[in-house]
């Protein structure tokens, strides 16, 4: 059940000779925290710990109120002994964790660590009948029968009704994702699905707050607040009102009674994860109210508790009709949220994808980054791979991640303009602000499916406790920590195919930018007219003469405008547009010189032609690893990759093809393009 990264055995080898002391030795009764660190030092590593300070060679200190932040902690090095120092003994767990990275990667890194984000979030999107919405790893280890770990994605998103207990109850597979979470400081998850359906609308009833809460002290012993997401229209559903009108009296009265009931329960229950008006959800425009109005009302329900609501600003109308060349999915958010900045109670977090449509293989920054400025926000990613591979082409995403977060919006008057500094410089509440994701692991084997997808897991963690982490080192420190016992050789090896693996990805699928040229609902695989025409606003409007979205303030949506002056005059002219962002903000003929000195159309070509051979030259690396890595992970890998390469031919081909068609423009290379 070992995570690749987390392996006890390897640190236990790699710690043998140490030996631990806490300070102080007393264990407040209601400190599970320390007492689950006592437990990972005794149980989980089978190390010893002393009570005389002279034998001990790492020393835990608990100093109340030494620091600022009370997740920090100072690593300190004297007469040969390691002292790690924190306000709590959760920031002691932070700690030891991280000196166990620092041991295994040879890196002792000394003084006061800190973390660049208050929230650190995995959003799951598990149903309760076991099944994942865009789960690509098995079951859901929350909820289902223990007999059942594959999760078939059938086309649908109904959630069957479960007879008797919805829960799995795996404590040691729960307790394991607890500690592979607080192992790269993820300190909140979220465990159902934000299309809250069938009986997932309960969970916040006493029907199964028993079973919440079970989930809930596992993670908190690890120092992870657990939240649920909601159904907007709860009231009506299930406690038998007319309405979900959030200025109604006993809309308010429900909620505040659902409040009280969960922190019975759940004393340190997190708070709520809302999706309204998006996608068929229910939200308060039913009633003439906006999202400020329908946040602030359970923000009141929920705040003598001290919990959280965290919003989702994925909101459009995804009822848009293609004829109308205006109409841009890229602008809803801004439209829904920007007026309504410095109006959301101070317990609000607005939740906000980190570009304008959602996940896609390149993207720029959403807009509202840097735009908002008296509003507590969030920036969100997606784990699981929905539209890059699905954990099955292999995808380290984290330069697109990095990318996001020191992408520059330009504002003058900001003291650092970067999305990820943003984030605390405009909060209400330095304390309500961060990064979530969505989430994904499940019950496979590997615990992602592919095993090389959980470097997207460990990355998340990492980058959001550390923003200044480059997706270069990350992944050093996941493949020494992973593969510790290969050679040298196959672990450069190893890094060579991760490294360029999203790059890759990029240059065989959806062309510059353009996006969502994927097989409809399932979005594996290419179908570029497959939402040409579709009511949800994702076009690439490819005609004889070219391709790409105008997003122009001259000739387009006006999406551009939304950004700051120098940042909107940069996207406004192909000639300073980012090439990778090329065709989300300009149709270009075929015959555009890009900044690459090529025509689009052979840019193109050359993209997808790139991408299948570099999958290609992934198999044959791959190969050679052979009998240097563990059996099940190479033949899970090597499987991985078999598919991802008929992937990427398909890709190749059909795109290719698609554009020959279009553009009557044959490959300047003469290579085979099928007509």
């Amino acid at each position: 059940m070992d995570s690749a990264w987390l392996n006890n055995s390897k640190i236990h080898e790699q710690l043998k000779n140490d030996v631990f002391m806490l300070l102080p030795n007393r264990i407040e009764e209601n400190d599970v925290v320390k007492k689950q660190l006592y437990s990972e030092i005794i149980e989980w590593l089978k190390l010893p710990i002393t009570f005389d300070k002279e034998n001990a060679s790492i020393v835990l200190i608990e100093k109340k109120n030494k620091y600022t932040n009370d997740e920090s902690f100072d690593i300190q090095k004297k007469n040969g002994q390691i002292i790690i120092i924190g306000n709590t003994s959760k920031a002691l767990m932070y700690g030891f964790y991280s000196l166990i990275r620092m041991k295994l990667t040879g890196k002792l890194k000394l003084g006061i660590h800190t973390p660049s984000q208050s929230l650190r979030m995995i959003n799951h999107w598990d149903q309760t009948d076991g099944s994942i919405e865009r789960g690509y790893s098995g079951a859901s280890i929350f909820f289902g029968n223990p007999d059942k770990l594959n999760n078939p994605d059938k086309g649908n998103f109904n959630v069957k009704l479960i007879n008797g207990d919805i829960f799995r109850h795996d404590t040691n597979r729960l307790l394991y994702y607890a500690r592979m979470l607080a192992s790269i400081g993820i300190n909140s998850i979220s465990i159902n699905n934000v299309n809250v359906r069938g009986q997932g609308i309960e969970l916040i009833t006493s029907k199964y707050l028993n079973g919440v809460q079970e989930i809930a002290d596992i993670f908190r012993k690890f120092g992870i607040k657990l939240f649920l997401s909601v159904n907007w229209a709860a009231p009506k559903l299930i406690g038998g009102l007319e309405t979900s009108n959030p200025l109604d009296d006993k809309v308010k009265k429900f909620w505040r009674n659902i409040c009280k009931n969960i922190y019975l329960h759940i004393p340190d229950f997190g708070g709520f994860v809302v999706k309204a008006d998006s996608e068929g959800e229910p939200g308060p425009y039913q009633y003439g109210c906006n999202h400020a109005q329908g946040a602030n009302m359970l923000a009141d329900a929920i705040k003598p508790f001290g919990g959280l609501i965290i919003w989702r600003a994925f909101v459009y109308n995804s009822h848009q009709d293609w004829r109308n060349r205006k109409t841009d999915r890229a602008k809803a958010a801004f439209e829904n949220f920007a007026s309504l900045d410095g109006k959301f109670a101070s317990n609000v977090i607005l939740q906000m994808k980190f570009g304008p449509i959602d996940f896609q293989t390149a993207e720029p920054l959403q807009p509202l980054f840097g735009k908002l400025r008296n509003t507590n926000q969030m920036m969100e990613f997606e784990i699981t791979a929905e539209y890059l591979g699905h954990q099955i082409d292999i995808n380290y995403v984290l330069p697109q991640w990095c990318k996001m977060i020191n992408f520059d919006t330009e504002y003058e008057d900001l003291p650092d303009s970067k999305a990820g500094a943003i984030l605390r410089e405009t909060a209400v509440d330095s304390n309500n602000t961060g990064m979530a994701a969505v989430g994904n692991i499940g019950m496979s084997e590997h615990w992602t499916g592919n095993p090389l997808a959980q470097s997207n897991l460990y990355g998340y963690g990492r980058l959001c406790w550390n923003n200044r982490l480059s997706a270069e080192e990350i992944l050093k420190e996941w493949i020494i920590q992973t593969f510790p016992s290969i050679k040298k050789k196959s672990r450069d090896e190893v890094y060579s195919i991760m490294i360029t693996s999203n790059e890759t990805y990029t240059d065989y699928c959806a062309p510059l930018g353009v996006g969502f040229m994927v097989v409809p609902h399932y979005h594996y695989g290419p179908s570029v007219n497959g939402y040409e025409y579709d009511r949800w606003g994702t076009y690439h409007f490819a005609d004889r003469n070219g391709v790409g979205v105008d997003r122009t303030m001259k000739t387009g949506s006006g999406f551009v405008s939304m950004y700051s002056k120098k940042l909107a005059n940069k996207f406004e002219n192909p000639d300073t547009t980012p090439m990778d962002v090329m065709l989300f903000f300009h149709h270009l003929n075929y015959d555009f010189i890009l900044p690459n000195n090529k025509t689009l159309i052979q840019t193109i070509y050359d993209l997808h032609f790139r991408g299948y051979r570099n999958v290609k030259k992934y198999v044959e690396q791959w190969e050679c690893l052979k009998g240097d890595i563990e059996e099940s992970i190479y033949n899970t890998v090597r499987i991985c990759l078999n598919k991802q390469l008929e992937n990427a031919l398909e890709w190749r081909d059909q795109v290719n093809t698609y554009f020959y068609r279009m553009s009557g423009v044959k490959d300047s290379l003469g290579r085979k393009i099928y007509s």
